[in-house]
């Protein structure tokens, strides 16, 4: 296992050799680092004290990595904010909350419990940009720090910003706590034994929903694989028939990504996640005459875009990863976007993938609309992906064939911004093939209209590679 360093942070197993795991070495020099690049990000001429939030996820590992993150914060001589047990949203908030001059969140997303990872923050409470996270990661290759003397080092304080963080979604137009509260619905949630446990039933109290907890517990054992995929949900949807539940909801353990279960038990689908909220939203916009912009990444379902066009709004695609979607909503001023890993993201509370506001707003979404979660599903235009790769011997081979196929479908609608996604408006598919950051691996992703027809297109892709190949 190779340690993974990106720009948006540093992830890897706990235990083992060096190179091959997150050792606290390896915890120390990148947060050291990252400390070191402040500077850069937001000058203190006048040598004030930086004050940095750190929150964690539920996980086993959570507590020594924060020992170690914080202790090496205050011998740079930095303010340290432990949030302790918070949502990688809720730490994100903290930052805005403290006035922080940024954040790191320890949590390895929908890894299973043996990994942990170093999420790094700005002073706005999103990701570092690509300039910035590559300094840190040159940066800690030097190892070239400057400690702070014993009278310089920084302090610690404690505060729980989970009520704030809350407050804030409650507080939200778009949320409509009444209609929630006067829908009487009793939902099912599969925390992981994460920190979902803490934040979602506490937000589901607060909207007048009754909550049957499942794996609410955040111990950190994770009850099963955490990545929210129907695979890993079987208990949840049986659950959701069993108490005859209006819906079933599945976070990851730190809580941006977010799955629904219909009321029959059937997945709703990630990917619909943020179309159901941008559809509601867009709504509400056009009602008002607001413009509309949504952004997703390329390998997202074309249903954002239908649901969008459908409202008189314009949609924007971005690179995968949720620093490449915030920048893209950004410049377009989105009134929604996200993943179709079911990160939603709406700037008007803050930039970063959140699932408690998307709870909120379908919750909404569905109290207005008085249909049951199945139905919604059956509104929105129908889409599946299909998932393949290309297994190659030499790296060099990628760049060949993903420049070779935008040659073969020139007459197609190409976009490149991240290796190549090839649109055939003619049928309304798709299929977006980009290399992987680390094996020689060409990651292939297609949509139609049914499973068999998005198998087709990506087989119909990897021949004409295999080709180019020879």
């Amino acid at each position: 296992m190779t340690l993974i360093k990106s720009i948006s942070g540093i992830r890897g197993t706990i235990g083992g050799a060096p190179g091959g795991a997150l050792t606290p070495v390896d915890i120390v020099k990148f947060t050291a680092a990252y400390a070191a690049t402040l500077p850069l990000r937001k000058p203190r001429p006048n040598g004030e004290r930086y004050k940095i939030v750190v929150g964690k996820d539920a996980r086993m590992s959570g507590d020594m990595v924060e020992q170690l993150v914080v202790g090496t914060l205050v011998g740079y001589g930095i303010d340290v904010v432990k949030c302790g047990f918070a949502s990688t949203p809720t730490t994100e908030m903290a930052v805005l909350f403290a006035q922080a001059d940024g954040g790191i969140i320890l949590t390895a997303s929908h890894n299973p419990r043996q990994w942990n990872a170093l999420k790094l923050l700005n002073d706005k409470g999103e990701f570092l940009t690509a300039a910035e996270g590559q300094a840190v990661l040159d940066l800690a290759e030097k190892e070239d720090f400057d400690f702070a003397e014993v009278d310089r080092l920084g302090s610690i304080e404690e505060e729980d910003f989970t009520d704030r963080h809350l407050d804030a979604v409650l507080a939200l137009p778009a949320v409509d706590a009444e209609a929630i509260r006067a829908a009487h619905f009793t939902v099912v949630v599969d925390a992981i034994n994460s920190v979902g446990g803490i934040i979602m039933p506490r937000l589901l109290k607060r909207l007048g929903v009754k909550c049957i907890g499942l794996n609410c517990n955040p111990t950190g054992d994770f009850a099963h694989n955490p990545e929210p995929l129907p695979a890993n949900l079987v208990d949840l949807c049986e659950t959701v028939k069993k108490e005859k539940a209006d819906l079933g909801i599945s976070v990851d353990p730190d809580v941006d990504r977010l799955a629904f279960i219909c009321e029959n038990g059937e997945p709703f689908v990630e990917e619909y996640t943020l179309v159901s909220v941008a559809d509601y939203l867009c709504e509400l916009a056009e009602k008002e005459g607001k413009p509309i912009a949504t952004v997703s990444n390329l390998s997202s379902t074309r249903a954002l875009r239908d649901v969008t066009e459908k409202h008189g709004g314009k949609y924007y695609a971005a690179a995968v990863g949720e620093v490449n979607v915030t920048t893209k909503m950004h410049e377009v001023g989105a009134l929604i976007g996200g993943e179709g890993n079911g990160g939603v993201i709406y700037p008007a509370i803050h930039a970063g993938r959140d699932a408690m506001v998307g709870v909120a707003l379908f919750l909404s979404n569905l109290a207005h609309k008085g249909l049951k979660a199945s139905e919604l599903k059956r509104t929105y235009p129908q889409y599946f992906i299909a998932k393949n790769k290309i297994q190659l011997s030499d790296a060099a081979l990628i760049d060949k064939i993903l420049g070779e196929l935008k040659r073969i479908y020139a007459k197609e609608d190409i976009n490149d911004i991240d290796g190549v996604k090839i649109n055939f408006e003619a049928d309304r598919t798709w299929v977006h093939l980009r290399k992987s950051n680390t094996e020689p691996i060409i990651r292939i992703y297609s949509e139609a209209a049914t499973m068999e027809a998005a198998e087709a297109l990506g087989n119909e892709v990897i021949e004409v590679a295999k080709k180019i190949i020879g």
